[in-house]
């Protein structure tokens, strides 16, 4: 076993190793982008540990592991409060932490949020698969979920001691006090197929997020939709359900609509399929998305094109490198 790795001792609930941008050019192929769910997060915790912002690192869903460190590193946990402890002990989230060989960090389940982040100086050094660290797990693409005595390698370890940093509470991502997320959204591609009414409902009632959900999709339980006569009166090749229609491209964020149930196709969505999608949430929402647990009550706000690509802009200013300090 190498000295220069982290060794699992209890894996936690489908933690995986993510990388940014994920897994780009092979959509055509069935492969996913991938990548981490809250980017916010992940780059922000790369940051505190002194790696580029889009270094391989973790990803924790509900529950997190157990990791023994083989070599003295630089770690920063961020995202959903899973009251991290170094050999039992309680160490800050949003603030990078001096680890030496042979420290236990541990991860408990999530009190606030759905996913950690844990990164690492140097970064996690798994194979590169199809141009990416990224994990799709359910295909097994560039690994699965981390397993028991598992041994992750890490990257060559930045030289010298280094100042602690911390994300003011300023520019960490927000989480809401009563489990109510306001997510923006845009009408289309294929909003034409609803009534108008089922548009405007779609923006003003409360969508309950099921347990079902995961990084595939994000299946919501709320009011039923209404469909416009295109929907209803159609060719024979647009399937027979009314929100059947022949088969086309999903944008990523698209909010499918399968009968009447609308699953959000995230980051291990398909990309491809036979239902409409009337809506499209701001990639600058998905840290929302994964963020809300099961029961979690999402509103949509409805954007234009040029208000999402001001809230990407924004997003990127808090997840650049002046947003750490010195502590």
């Amino acid at each position: 076993m190498s000295t220069h790795s982290i060794t699992v001792l209890k894996p936690g609930l489908e933690t995986t190793v993510q990388e940014l941008p994920g897994r780009i050019g092979y959509l055509e192929q069935g492969f996913p982008l991938s990548g981490p769910f809250d980017k916010w997060s992940f780059r922000q915790a790369n940051l505190l540990a002194g790696n580029p912002r889009d270094a391989a690192a973790l990803e924790c869903q509900f529950l997190g592991p157990a990791l023994r460190f083989e070599c003295d590193a630089v770690v920063a946990v961020t995202g959903a409060d899973m009251r991290p402890k170094l050999d039992g002990q309680p160490v800050p989230m949003w603030q990078s932490v001096r680890v030496a060989a042979g420290q236990v960090l541990e991860l408990a389940a999530a009190y606030t949020g759905a996913r950690g982040y844990i990164a690492v100086s140097g970064g996690i050094d798994t194979p590169v698969v199809l141009g990416s660290r990224a994990v799709f797990h359910m295909a097994r693409v560039g690994g699965q979920a981390l397993a028991k005595d598992q041994t992750l390698p890490l990257g060559e370890q930045p030289a010298g001691a280094r100042d602690l940093l911390a994300v003011p509470e300023a520019v960490r991502p927000p989480f809401p006090t009563d489990r109510t997320w306001l997510i923006e959204a845009l009408a289309g591609p294929n909003d034409d197929w609803l009534d108008d009414a089922s548009v405007e409902m779609f923006f003003s009632a409360d969508w309950s997020v099921q347990a079902k959900s995961n990084r595939t999709g994000i299946r919501l339980t709320g009011p039923e939709f209404g469909f416009a006569g295109r929907a209803l009166s159609k060719g024979s090749d647009h399937g027979q359900d009314p929100s059947n229609i022949i088969d086309h491209g999903y944008p990523l964020g698209a909010v499918n609509l399968a009968g009447q149930t609308p699953i959000i196709l995230v980051n291990d969505a398909p990309s491809t399929g036979g239902f409409i999608n009337p809506f499209t949430v701001a990639s600058a929402a998905f840290w929302k998305l994964a963020q809300a647990k099961p029961g979690d009550i999402l509103r949509f706000r409805r954007v234009d094109r040029e208000e999402a690509a001001r809230l990407r802009a924004a997003l990127e200013t808090v997840t650049s490198a002046g947003v750490t300090v010195r502590v």
